[in-house]
C-alpha cells in the first residue's frame, strides 16, 4: 500500500484542473500508487489574497470531483488572512470534502496567528501540513523552518502536524522536531539522498515518517526510491509508504463517512 502525502496540480500539462488531474494520477499509476494527497491550485502565490486562496481551492476541488476513490483534499489556507481562512476551513473541511490544511510560506509557522487555524483543525481531526525549509541562500520573508513547527507544536500537545520536507536540509530538520512526539517527518521534495529515511527512523522513529513526492515538482520514482532503497525494515518501510498517513486521516475519514 502506498499512500502519497504530497502533490499538486501546479506544474502539470492540461488547460483545466480536470486535465491536471488526469495527467497526475496517470504518472500515480505508473508507480504503483494506491492513494494520492492534493493542495495549492495554480500558480503558486507566495503571499495570496483571499480571493486567490478560494480560486485555488475550488481548481483542487475541481481536481478531485472525479476521483474521490483515489485523492483525498487539503484545504490552502493562510495565517495573513486569518477570519477568512477559518471561513474557507469551515467551506473545504468542515462541510465540504476536504480533510487536511496546507500552510506555506505567508506566515512562518512560529506565530500566534496559525494558533486558531491548528485550533480548527484539531477539532475536526483534519490533518495539518506545513511547508518547512531551511536554505542556505535564506528563506523567504514567510517561509517557516523546522524550528517554526517544533514552537507550533509545542503550543498545541497533542495534535499531529506534519513538517513538509524535513526542512530540506533533513539533518537540522530531524534534530528540531525529534523531540515533539506529535509531529511528523515527510520525507518529499528534494534530491533522493542516502541516508535521510534511515536518520529519520533512527532518531523518530518509523512511525513518524511519511513518503511523499512533491509531484509534480518531482517524479514519483526519486522519491520513492528514498523509502524503497532505505536500510530499514519491511515492517518500518510499510509504515513510511502508507501505513501512517492512513492511520492519521482515519478518524477524520471515519468522521466523514469515507471508506477506504
Amino acid at each position: 500500500m502506498i499512500w502519497d502525502l504530497h502533490n499538486h496540480i501546479n506544474g502539470l500539462p492540461g488547460a483545466t484542473p480536470d486535465v491536471h488531474m488526469e495527467n497526475l494520477i496517470r504518472f500515480a499509476d505508473r508507480m504503483g500508487i494506491e492513494r494520492i494527497c492534493v493542495f495549492m491550485g495554480y500558480p503558486f502565490i507566495n503571499e495570496p489574497t483571499p480571493e486567490q486562496l478560494r480560486a485555488q481551492n475550488d481548481q483542487v476541488l475541481q481536481a478531485l470531483a472525479h476521483w474521490s476513490h483515489r485523492a483525498f483534499g487539503f484545504v490552502y489556507l493562510s495565517p495573513q488572512h486569518l477570519e477568512f481562512s477559518l471561513k474557507e476551513f469551515d467551506r473545504c473541511v468542515r462541510n465540504g470534502p476536504m480533510v487536511g490544511v496546507k500552510l506555506w510560506v505567508a506566515r512562518r509557522a512560529s506565530a500566534p496567528e496559525l494558533d486558531p487555524i491548528v485550533e480548527a483543525a484539531a477539532s475536526m481531526n483534519a490533518v495539518i501540513f506545513q511547508h518547512t525549509w531551511h536554505k542556505t541562500t535564506g528563506n523567504l520573508p514567510g517561509e517557516s523552518e523546522p524550528a517554526d513547527v517544533a514552537a507550533l507544536a509545542a503550543r498545541h500537545p497533542g495534535v499531529p502536524i506534519i513538517c513538509g520536507h524535513t526542512g530540506g536540509e533533513w539533518e537540522t530538520g530531524i534534530r528540531a522536531i525529534r523531540h515533539l512526539p506529535d509531529v511528523y517527518a515527510d520525507v518529499a521534495g528534494g534530491d533522493p539522498t542516502n541516508g535521510f529515511v534511515e536518520m529519520a527512523v533512527r532518531e523518530l522513529g518509523a512511525r513518524r515518517v511519511m513518503y511523499g513526492s512533491d509531484s509534480p515538482g518531482r517524479g514519483y520514482a526519486s522519491q520513492l526510491a528514498k523509502v524503497m532503497g532505505a536500510d530499514i525494515s519491511e515492517a518500518d518501510r510499510k509504515l513510511i509508504l502508507g501505513e501512517n498517513l492512513k492511520r492519521m486521516m482515519m478518524p477524520i475519514l471515519q468522521r466523514k463517512g469515507i471508506r477506504v
